[in-house]
């Protein structure tokens, strides 16, 4: 009888040692930074060739929405800017025009006056020469005066085209990470509209543990700590990683429900992220967790 009593408590002090040998210090989920990449156009989406699970690289450019109105709308501008830069040929040619004058002038302005002076003219023929001068004069300065109005007519142009090619680029849909796709919410020939999502993406090279310290633990974790990462690797082991502590929660939270039982829900506790280096086995919403020392 003894001999039973004592094969029966045998596995129950193994199933302790166990128990206690792989406790660990915190618990939470594995999370990645995700990125709701949106439409920054308005039109059909022409091309899409993102797919989810699909792994993308930074500014790999994924597709384009309609832009043949944006297209028109520069084309009207260039032929726009071609009409008033025909203006300020004319004007610089009317100028050119009044110069000329202008010389002629001069040099009977300076005839009249050498005569003036020798008394061999009058002085209303002195005076009329050189008011016309003057008269002339002011009119090539009015003239040029337009030459400043029709550069910022250009100008104004200029900047509206900037404009434009700046909504065309828009229209390319580029991918702003590294990372996978996890979700595509819009697909080919759909209308996009400004700001709405395309599709959400993820950096799943490096992923991040969220896990929950209570105010005891807290003064054992800190910022750049090297610690251990399990997940389950059946239903009797785990597989370890190597982690990081980046951040710690600076104010106490009440213990979220998926953590803990109800009883210790209660509790106040402190979160703490681990990123994580993943090959490929860590998924977001997965469990994992962490031994500290």
């Amino acid at each position: 009888m003894k001999t039973k009593i004592y094969l029966l408590i045998i596995p129950i002090l193994l199933a302790s040692c166990n128990g206690n040998e792989n406790s660990s210090d915190a618990y939470g989920n594995f999370e990645a930074k995700e990125v709701i990449v949106s439409a920054e156009a308005q039109g059909k989406i022409i091309e899409f060739t993102a797919e989810e699970g699909q792994s993308l690289k930074a500014e790999q450019i994924l597709g384009f929405i309609d832009t043949v109105p944006l297209s028109i709308q520069r084309e009207q501008l260039f032929a726009q800017k071609q009409a008033v830069a025909s203006k300020k040929a004319n004007v610089n040619a009317q100028i050119e025009v009044q110069k000329q004058q202008q010389k002629v002038l001069e040099t009977e302005k300076n005839r009249i006056e050498q005569l003036y002076n020798d008394n061999a003219a009058t002085k209303q023929q002195y005076d009329d020469i050189t008011g016309k001068y003057d008269v002339l004069e002011k009119q090539i300065a009015a003239t040029k005066t337009q030459i400043s109005s029709i550069l910022r007519e250009m100008n104004v142009i200029d900047k509206q085209v900037k404009l434009v090619n700046e909504q065309l680029s828009r229209a390319i849909i580029t991918n702003p990470i590294d990372g996978t796709v996890l979700e595509k919410y819009l697909e080919e020939n759909e209308i996009a509209f400004a700001g709405k999502a395309l599709y959400k993406i993820a950096r799943l090279d490096e992923i991040e543990l969220r896990v929950y310290v209570s105010g005891a633990q807290l003064p054992n974790v800190k910022i750049g700590q090297e610690v251990k990462v399990l997940i389950d690797k059946d239903s009797e082991t785990n597989q370890e990683y190597s982690g990081k502590v980046f951040w710690i929660s600076d104010q106490a939270e009440f213990t979220p429900k998926i953590i803990q039982t109800k009883e210790e829900r209660v509790n106040m506790v402190y979160a703490v992220k681990i990123r994580v280096k993943n090959d490929g086995k860590l998924k977001i919403g997965m469990p994992g967790e962490v031994l500290f020392n």
